[in-house]
């Protein structure tokens, strides 16, 4: 969603050091909730696993709360985009599952978003597990572009040229639901558009941390918000995906500071070797 033109905050190298704490113990967290997902599982119980490691590792969540959001992740079920509750609803295999968190460490922030199939490559409709897959690429694609790219729009570009041309059924880009900045709050400037648009945006520069996040249908771009107030859906009943990642950049490069190595499993294939955040 977009959150408006507010100043862009720009991050010290010992600030985003924290940031990429909190994006260590984001990753552990998700990756905790997804080893847990299995048929018969239930979303609120794969919300409390969330929350018992961010307490474990002296986090807090920046979802619980948040304009009222009841719960520490967002989970997100088959037809259900983003920002799905929560609930007794129990998982089945096949299910498109899609788990959005964040953690704060120190008063700094991390977001990040993983897709899967519940049940694994067995049960998985091969067309859904295309969906995760060009949406996890797409989103490397637009990290990629922060270290090549002049300006936030090269991001979306690079995000809509991968799309655009991948072989197959082509999938959608939703367009009312972008990434952010990062940093002392969860939401900040700038907007980091999906797609491509004659917009160049500002200019990527050191200091500049954003949430980068594609969410894909397999239909419509049409969406609907449930009574919750919350849960997207897409409006045909079509499956979506949606993979996010908080990205720092500094003087040496770029950093993914919600992923186990940086990134770099994922984007050196793509001609880019992330840098840590320097201690000074």
């Amino acid at each position: 969603m977009a959150f408006g033109q507010q100043r862009i905050e720009y991050k010290t190298n010992a600030q985003m050091r924290s940031m990429a704490e909190a994006g260590a113990v984001l990753n552990r967290a998700l990756g905790k909730v997804l080893a847990s997902a299995a048929a018969g599982v239930t979303t609120k119980e794969l919300d409390e696993v969330f929350a018992g490691v961010l307490k474990e590792n002296g986090a807090t969540s920046n979802f619980l709360g948040y304009h009222g959001f009841p719960a520490t992740v967002c989970t997100s079920v088959n037809e259900e985009v983003v920002h799905g509750i929560p609930s007794g609803r129990s998982l089945r295999d096949g299910d498109v599952l899609s788990i959005d968190g964040g953690a704060i460490v120190g008063g700094w922030h991390s977001d990040s978003a993983r897709t899967m199939i519940v049940g694994g490559a067995a049960a998985a409709d091969p067309a859904d597990q295309r969906l995760s897959d060009v949406t996890e690429e797409s989103m490397w694609r637009g990290i990629a572009a922060v270290a090549t790219g002049k300006f936030v729009g090269d991001i979306g570009a690079a995000i809509d040229d991968y799309v655009s041309n991948v072989p197959g059924a082509q999938l959608g880009i939703l367009e009312d639901y972008v990434g952010h900045g990062i940093g002392s709050q969860m939401h900040m400037a700038p907007d980091v558009l999906n797609y491509r648009t004659s917009q160049r945006g500002p200019r990527l520069r050191p200091g500049l941390c954003l949430a980068i996040e594609p969410m894909l249908v397999r239909g419509s771009l049409q969406t609907d918000v449930l009574p919750d107030d919350w849960t997207v859906v897409t409006t045909d009943g079509a499956r979506a995906a949606h993979w996010e990642h908080s990205v720092a950049i500094h003087d040496g490069g770029i950093w993914v500071l919600s992923a186990d190595d940086g990134g770099a499993s994922r984007l050196e294939p793509l001609g880019v070797i992330p840098v840590p955040v320097p201690a000074a």
